[in-house]
């Protein structure tokens, strides 16, 4: 079953400015074995000494439809007035609900990650949303991707992961297909020259 919670999340780790990569997406190398997070593309929304926790925002989830989960978490109305995608966000805490979401809302339980995003993990708001109002923009992640401290920079350092600017068409846009061509492009970077690198220091 879906959890969302009534309480806020925990405050962002606290992070060096110059190193953190806290609001940026992180872009799967073309290499990377890994099936959970091949072709990725991650927004993260804390990274620091302590860790990293991020949102996989091109993995989208057909069913249950929004509604469903609306249905399941008794959140109405039902039918809801406007729905927002869904996604897997990643490997860690697959029952828990996360929404990303744009700043231009934000409630008790919401995380804001800089002055365009935040993460909200109350039920307020699904039924702000239900309701028709809420964000302007926003994706429901089932689950999230999680680093210990020092394992994402580790990876980055091993070429597994590149990172580029976020924007709201990458993150909230429903052309999931394209969005890691797109994160690439960031870099103005062609993949099959990264093929060979991914996975080496």
């Amino acid at each position: 079953m879906l959890a969302m919670t009534q309480d806020p999340p925990a405050q962002k780790p606290r992070f060096a400015p110059d190193t953190s990569l806290t609001g940026q997406v992180l872009i799967a190398m073309p290499g990377l074995p890994d099936p959970e997070f091949a072709k990725s593309v991650v927004y993260l929304c804390a990274h620091s000494p302590e860790g990293a926790m991020g949102i996989i925002v091109n993995r989208p989830i057909n069913t249950p439809s929004f509604a469903d989960l609306l249905d399941q978490l008794a959140v109405g109305p039902t039918p809801p007035a406007r729905a927002i995608a869904l996604c897997q966000g990643g490997p860690v805490d697959l029952s828990r609900g996360f929404v990303l979401h744009s700043a231009d809302w934000t409630g008790d339980g919401s995380l804001r990650v800089d002055s365009e995003v935040a993460l909200t993990t109350s039920l307020d708001v699904l039924t702000a949303i239900a309701t028709g109002g809420g964000p302007r923009a926003g994706i429901l992640a089932l689950g999230h991707a999680n680093w210990g401290p020092g394992q994402l920079d580790d990876e980055i350092r091993q070429n597994t992961w590149l990172n580029a600017e976020a924007d709201a068409s990458l993150l909230f846009d429903a052309d999931h297909d394209s969005k890691w061509a797109r994160a690439m492009a960031k870099l103005q970077v062609q993949p099959g020259r990264l093929s060979s690198l991914s996975g080496h220091a």
